[in-house]
């Protein structure tokens, strides 16, 4: 059985129920996962709550050395992380050492937490004056992360908030919790102090103990938008800080300008990419005028024909399953929904996985779809490709911004004048220009809009510093003639 770690130690969950950690390749069950109650999560907040003095009166150039020792244990475990990815996930293992170099990219960047958490000063602001603002850790903060990138997400919220100096209690989905038990002996063996980061698995009973532990002082959650709504809405009730990342609908806009060849593959790879399972995945490409359209189209159906689906674990495959039969069974429900509305299929990755012992789909290519079909406005999170001609750029962009969603969107195009209009118009808070999956860098802010983030201070880069430290400011009268001149 799977076990929480609290104050640097492992120990059992109190909780009597578990699910299975599967392998969504071949349907073995792995391990369990307890399901961890009120009293877990309480004993967890406390050792964080405990350790938060010392550990925030450590300077963070000494708090950044268990950073740097974490970071080079993780490139040294690198291979290990991402077989785990691959062995819980589904993901392929191309695709899973990427994720843990993203995750290590984290720890980099949070390394530089002296500068980051850099105030600022002025001298006479009035006459004999001044004013200096620094930045502080604020005690006890907590995030939920979801099952489709076990080892990255994590480390969107907690190196910079621990780096920072506040301590730390991380929920990994219960469905890939191993990957971060491998990262939390990595933690132990870095020398993190007892108490400064603590995991409790578990399911909604964690996430709302989290949401609403009064020594809480902030939660950053990723997940499916109602769940992102639900953490906002109880954090924030209870006076929390809180960051959520819902859902997402990424639209992918062809110009007749756009290197044709790389623009399909490059989108392809976008929808299919991580089995779909992904908020920066594409879902609808909107080719401009019926030429562009029917090559897209062409190529699309070709492309998709040829992708191995299969075990991450095999170096030919280039798709993995999905995470479990229900998630197939969502994914196959909203194929057949846009058929049933009129959408015609080119290919249907339903059929042909006979002996394939997993949750398996196949890339599935729709054509004709519509603004209003169902699948046209809800998140897939599956292989699946909806094409559809729009008339030019502004009808586009009209199609993006209707959208209740406003993660990413991506222009394939040769024109600057193109590429500025889109940027400049569209709602979405991450945007491709020829790049598929546009996702930023650990220096830069990650999140997106409307339905897709609920919460006011995006994750990592710089941004994330307003999330996890609170600005504290002095303003000092300098008396002439005395001690304090």
């Amino acid at each position: 059985m799977i076990k929480n770690y609290i104050n640097g130690e492992w120990v059992s969950s109190s909780g009597k129920d578990s699910v299975d950690i599967v392998n969504p390749a071949t349907g073995e069950v792995l391990e369990k996962c307890p399901l961890s109650t009120k009293n877990d999560v309480d004993n967890a907040v406390e050792a964080a709550k405990n350790s938060f003095k010392a550990w925030r009166e450590t300077p963070p150039t000494v708090r950044v050395q268990h950073m740097f020792k974490l970071k080079t244990l993780m490139d040294e475990h690198a291979e290990e992380l991402a077989r785990l990815v691959t062995v819980e996930n589904g993901k392929t293992l191309v695709e899973a050492r990427g994720s843990v170099g993203r995750a290590i990219q984290m720890v980099e960047t949070a390394c530089g937490i002296p500068t980051l958490m850099m105030g600022k000063v002025l001298e006479d602001i009035a006459s004999g004056i001044d004013c200096h603002a620094v930045r502080r850790p604020m005690g006890v903060f907590a995030a939920i992360t979801p099952f489709n990138f076990p080892a990255m997400v994590p480390f969107w919220f907690w190196p910079y908030a621990v780096a920072a100096g506040n301590t730390f209690v991380l929920k990994p989905s219960e469905r890939v919790p191993l990957t971060q038990m491998k990262v939390f002996e990595l933690i132990e063996k870095a020398g993190f102090p007892k108490g400064v980061m603590n995991m409790v698995h578990g399911a909604k009973e964690t996430v709302d103990s989290l949401c609403t532990h009064p020594d809480i002082v902030g939660v950053s959650f990723v997940g499916s938008t109602p769940v992102a709504k639900h953490v906002y809405t109880l954090g924030t009730s209870h006076g929390k800080r809180v960051q959520a990342l819902g859902g997402a609908k990424n639209f992918m806009v062809v110009l007749p300008d756009a290197v044709m060849d790389q623009a399909v593959k490059t989108a392809l790879d976008s929808i299919i990419g991580c089995a779909g399972e992904r908020c920066l995945a594409g879902s609808v490409i909107l080719s401009v005028t019926e030429a562009t359209y029917k090559e897209v189209s062409e190529k699309i159906v070709r492309y998709a024909k040829d992708t191995s689906v299969g075990n991450g674990l095999d170096k030919n495959t280039q798709m993995g399953p999905l995470i479990s039969q229900g998630a197939k069974d969502r994914v196959s429900k909203l194929i057949q929904s846009a058929v049933d509305e009129g959408a015609k299929i080119l290919v249907d990755g339903r059929i042909g996985l006979e002996g394939m012992k997993g949750y398996f789909l196949k890339p599935t290519v729709l054509s004709g779809i519509t603004k209003n079909m169902k699948i046209a406005k809800e998140e897939v999170f599956g292989p699946v490709v909806c094409l559809t001609k729009v008339e030019n750029l502004d009808e586009a962009i009209e199609w993006i911004n209707t959208n209740d969603y406003a993660n990413t969107t991506t222009l394939f195009t040769s024109s600057g004048a193109a590429a500025r209009k889109f940027s400049y118009e569209v709602t979405p808070s991450m945007i491709g220009i020829n790049i598929g999956v546009p996702a930023p860098m650990a220096f830069f802010s990650f999140g997106g809009a409307k339905d897709s983030f609920f919460g006011d201070v995006k994750v990592h880069g710089t941004a994330c510093m307003e999330f996890f430290t609170d600005t504290k400011v002095t303003v000092e009268r300098w008396v002439k003639n005395s001690s304090i001149w």
